[in-house]
């Protein structure tokens, strides 16, 4: 029997409160990032008047996604870094919001609003580092902080800097509600280097027929033949060696590396921030079993939820901005709640 898809349009803490203990199997999101965007709802998040608030608040919101989550759960969350602004460059031209990820009609905060919030120990033109702030904070309140994951954005918006490089990354971080939990790397396993005719990302196997490995000492081959104390040499020789830290790969496949290369991409429906869905399919493949129910508490235009129903996933999506949920719930066919008090307390 599929689980329902539903969307609430309401406080992300308030609405997390009335889902029950131990229900939801993956929560994947993106928070609204400090002092960038004002999305004109009362309540938001990313307004604070100092990072330290703005993270208290984000740890209170994910103590109750962990409340939530089965005891094998784990949160995929996407996080981007904020500067204390100079005073200059894009603090004067808020329209660029709509150029940027989680960028609004209702304006770029950008330097303006860290420029305004005095934080001792930040000075202005630092970068706060509000995305390992944020790690460390989940970490001390009980989450397993298990990896950093680079999105590399190839197509990334240019920069007028001249005092350090064009940012082109954001980090997801992958947390755990406990030690052990549920992953499938299998399901996400990418090609191979060395390979030819390697099967498609994602796909368990044998090589295809008339599939080879390349071998020798080929410039394209990245990577060795023969391994011993830590060092490659010599690809082409066969060697006896004790140790076989490199066993030989028949699949044409390999684990998924941890740097994410994913184009950004605008949606239609005129929402700000979507997130691009290649760059959700594998955290809802890998952390969620089929007909699994994934969670986003900020759930936007809903991309995180198209991508859980495209793959036999259900969602929870709670958005505290009317239109997005409206927008989300066209997107997705989700039953959308804007009247909370209608809402019911849902167990899966």
């Amino acid at each position: 029997m599929a689980q329902e898809n539903i969307i609430i349009v309401a406080d992300a803490l308030q609405a997390l409160q009335r889902i029950v203990n131990n229900t939801i199997d993956c929560c994947i999101t993106s928070p609204p990032y400090y002092g960038l965007r004002d999305y004109g709802v009362a309540g938001q998040i990313g307004l604070e008047n100092s990072p330290q608030e703005y993270i208290e608040k984000l740890v209170e919101v994910f103590r109750e996604v962990h409340r939530v989550l089965k005891p094998d759960g784990t949160l995929w969350l996407n996080i981007s870094d904020s500067y204390a602004g100079s005073g200059k460059g894009a603090a004067k031209y808020p329209v660029n919001a709509t150029k940027y990820k989680q960028g609004t009609n209702h304006g770029m905060m950008g330097a303006v609003a860290t420029t305004q919030t005095k934080t001792p120990g930040i000075k202005p033109k630092d970068m706060i580092g509000i995305p390992w702030m944020l790690a460390f904070a989940l970490r001390a309140d009980g989450w397993f902080l298990r990896q950093d994951i680079i999105w590399y954005k190839p197509n990334c918006m240019p920069e007028s800097v001249k005092d350090r490089c064009t940012k082109s990354h954001e980090y997801i971080f992958l947390l755990s509600k406990s030690k052990r939990y549920y992953f499938d790397a299998a399901a996400i396993k990418e090609p191979a280097v060395g390979f030819d005719n390697c099967p498609p990302a994602g796909s368990i196997g044998t090589l295809r027929p008339n599939s080879r490995r390349r071998k020798g000492n080929a410039r394209s081959f990245r990577g060795g033949g023969a391994y011993t104390s830590n060092m490659a040499y010599d690809n082409s020789a066969i060697v006896e060696r004790k140790a076989h830290g490199n066993v030989e790969n028949t699949t044409g496949l390999r684990n998924k590396r941890d740097v994410w290369s994913v184009s950004t991409r605008g949606f239609n429906g005129a929402h700000f921030a979507t997130f691009p869905e290649k760059l959700i399919e594998p955290c809802v493949l890998a952390g969620c079993r089929e007909g699994g129910v994934i969670l986003d508490p900020f759930f936007g235009s809903g991309t995180a939820g198209k991508v859980a129903q495209d793959n036999g996933r259900a969602f929870i999506g709670i958005e505290i901005n009317p239109e997005y949920g409206e927008l989300a719930a066209k997107r997705t066919g989700g039953n959308l709640f804007i009247n909370y008090g209608r809402a019911k307390k849902h167990e899966w």
